[in-house]
């Protein structure tokens, strides 16, 4: 008798827009989640390397990694919101709310906020809002994202369609600064380069010069660690041409760590504008990255600044080149990620 225990995954039909999901697994991260995010990624940033560092900036010691909060709350959300994933679209209204520390236990719940199928009638476009706690209720992290999904029945009726109303940018006052913070007695010697928030200029382009060719183990060993199972990740017979998608998550950590040159002082990243996988990252691709500075703001924090980035991950070609004539990204462009991050002044 065959059973029913099994989870296929929910598909576009089975999305509702005020639906509320309670996601497993809790993931309690401690210093393994950093030593092998580091492994994974040539990340440098010092307040995320150093307890001493992180002291002098006023904090109690180091705390985890932005993105590796990202990351944990985000692979929470896979079984139930994109295991039937054709792709994921885009983020937006992301916020860092209070600091991850070694030893918190996180957890993640969304809110479906839109459904709208596509003119195809085989796949249909889900947005959802996800917020991470930690083990005291607090809410860590919260973001938008939208994933396009496949529908179980193709003749399933159209949802009424929904699309939410998302702001381009994150409001300065929307941005959470952690208590205490203070880059008065900043080392930039220790942090690896001299350049203040007021070295940088609005529509300045930097070349982050280095690269990393993604091989097919990492990719699946990070997206793994995340705990992240959508079927694209790791089947060959997910996708049409047989090839294993790398989670897009792995293209925002490795261009964010190859930002480090140029931007090595652009230590927290509090808010995500928007963000865009423009085009498929898959194994042997050489990853590079480029930034433009797109606004900054004063903070009442001592010494802290907030600088407003896009970062572009590329796979080749010129750069600094992100659309063609027709407004559509080039073929090299992996990412398109609009965020705000704390500097020192």
């Amino acid at each position: 008798m065959a059973g029913t225990k099994t989870n296929a995954g929910r598909f576009f039909e089975d999305y509702a827009v005020g639906q509320t999901i309670h996601h497993a697994v809790p993931r309690t991260v401690k210093g393994g989640e950093r030593a092998l995010y580091h492994a994974l990624y040539p990340a440098r940033h010092a307040l995320y390397s150093s307890d001493q560092f992180a002291r002098s900036c006023g904090m109690p010691f180091s705390p985890m990694d932005d993105l590796i909060t990202f990351h944990i709350v985000f692979g929470k959300t896979v079984p139930d919101v994109s295991l039937n994933a054709v792709a994921n679209l885009g983020y937006a209204q992301g916020r860092w709310l209070a600091p991850v520390w070694p030893g918190d236990t996180l957890r993640s719940v969304s809110e479906v906020i839109g459904v709208k199928q596509n003119s195809n009638g085989k796949t249909g476009v889900v947005y959802v809002r996800t917020a991470g706690y930690n083990q005291d209720d607090t809410k860590v992290l919260e973001y938008v994202r939208w994933v396009m999904v496949r529908k179980r029945d193709i003749n399933a009726p159209a949802p009424a369609e929904v699309v939410p109303n998302l702001p381009k940018a994150l409001s300065l006052g929307q941005l959470h600064i952690p208590d205490d913070l203070d880059f008065t007695n900043y080392d930039f010697t220790l942090a690896g380069e001299p350049h203040r928030w007021g070295d940088y200029e609005i529509g300045e382009k930097i070349d982050h010069v280095d690269g990393v060719t993604v091989e097919e183990a990492e990719h699946m060993m990070a997206t793994r660690l995340w705990q992240n199972t959508a079927k694209v990740h790791f089947d060959t017979s997910a996708r049409p041409d047989g090839s294993r998608l790398i989670y897009g998550g792995h293209v925002i950590s490795m261009a964010r760590a190859l930002s480090f040159n140029g931007l090595a002082n652009a230590q927290m990243i509090v808010g995500l504008n928007g963000g865009a996988h423009a085009n498929p990252c898959l194994s042997g691709d050489t990853i590079r990255a480029w930034s433009e500075v797109l606004d900054k703001a004063d903070t009442s924090a001592p010494g802290v600044g907030a600088i407003r980035l896009r970062l572009v991950a590329t796979k080749g070609g010129d750069p600094f080149k992100l659309k063609g004539e027709d407004g559509k990204y080039l073929p090299d462009v992996l990412l398109d990620l609009d965020y705000w991050a704390l500097m020192p002044k």
